[in-house]
């Protein structure tokens, strides 16, 4: 069950994590999103601070990582 968790988090994670056009502003915004998802998992019942430390991380190097033309939100 927890890995299904870990997963679906992850998905989530790498999926949003991406908005902006250069690497600083998508890392900026990826931390933020994974952040927000590792509230997300915290409640479900996820240590707090590891679960912010690696939200924020993963969506982080997703956002820097990767380009607009990759993973595009929109405007």
């Amino acid at each position: 069950m927890n890995v299904t968790k870990i997963l679906a988090t992850t998905a989530l994670v790498l999926s949003l994590a991406a908005c902006g056009h250069d690497p600083g502003e998508r890392a900026l915004s990826g931390a933020g999103v994974g952040a927000g998802v590792g509230v997300g998992a915290a409640l479900l019942g996820a240590p707090l601070l590891p679960a912010l430390l690696v939200g924020g991380a993963v969506g982080a190097a997703t956002g820097g990582l990767t380009s607009d033309k990759q993973i595009n939100l929109g405007k």
